[in-house]
């Protein structure tokens, strides 16, 4: 009777481990699938790959002298490497511009784009946008010597944008509202609209007021006119919403607990 009590006992032991074990290998599919395929793929490669500018003093500037790339868009691509990855380190930085972060990001060669990236409702069809995390409006460069002191001087005038940026766009809107004909030239980049400006080639440099802090020096001046309020966000491509639900929450975060506030302050932004 003793050894029926061992055997039954035995047996109830022994199923508990069979349980047991069967339980925890039901968790594991649940663990790694708790984790978004978007997410994962990161996590998994060990580095995350972001779009940044290479040319935009204070938000994304790679000087020359030492190679380094810095600026308050940078700092956050830090930020999110330290929320995915653990480590602010683990972070790939890729120069774009405003005609080349597109692509980079439908062909997977970026996972976000932390860009002066302006938040549009026909952007958003393509690309997941996260919340603002900035928010300025478009302004103007010119030289001290050239006699323009508002929008409505520029009339006959050319302005100088960046490709496939929102400016060119919002430039014509106001000249519209103003009454005045204002050409507008497309350049590739920031510094060859400044070249263009220096060399009489436009009459003025147009992107956002923050940018163009950047390109100020004792020749020129920005324009006291502020026009067509510009909302920058974090883009990612579309569908991966369990890296936009991180970055949204990231960005909440640093909101809250004010360290986007220091940011910027860090960098001069308002």
């Amino acid at each position: 009777m003793k050894n029926l009590k061992f055997l039954f006992l035995g047996f109830i032991v022994l199923l508990g481990f069979v349980i047991a074990g069967c339980s925890q290998q039901a968790q594991k599919p649940q663990e790694s699938s708790a984790v978004p395929p978007d997410i994962k793929a990161i996590k998994d490669r060990g580095v995350l790959n972001v779009g940044v500018k290479y040319d935009v003093p204070k938000f994304g500037y790679k000087d020359p002298k030492t190679g380094k790339v810095e600026g308050f868009e940078i700092d956050i691509a830090h930020e999110m490497a330290k929320k995915i990855l653990g480590n602010p380190d683990k972070v790939n930085l890729i120069a774009v511009t405003p005609k080349t972060r597109g692509p980079l990001l439908d062909n997977g060669e970026v996972d976000m784009v932390i860009a002066t990236f302006t938040i549009t409702p026909e952007r958003e069809k393509s690309f997941n946008f996260s919340i603002p995390y900035f928010t300025d409006g478009v302004a103007l460069l010119v030289k001290k010597d050239s006699g323009i002191k508002s929008f409505t001087d520029l009339n006959g005038k050319t302005v100088g944008v960046a490709q496939s940026a929102t400016t060119k766009g919002a430039i014509e809107a106001e000249a519209k509202a103003k009454g005045i004909k204002v050409n507008v030239l497309e350049f590739a980049s920031y510094p060859e609209i400044k070249a263009a400006l220096e060399s009489g080639r436009v009459q003025a440099f147009s992107t956002d007021g923050a940018i163009l802090y950047g390109y100020l020096d004792d020749s020129t001046t920005i324009l006291p006119d502020r026009f067509a309020p510009q909302n920058y966000g974090i883009a990612m491509k579309k569908g991966n919403d369990g890296l936009l639900k991180l970055v949204n929450s990231t960005l909440e975060e640093m909101q809250k607990d004010g360290t986007l506030q220091k940011l910027k302050e860090k960098w001069g932004l308002k």
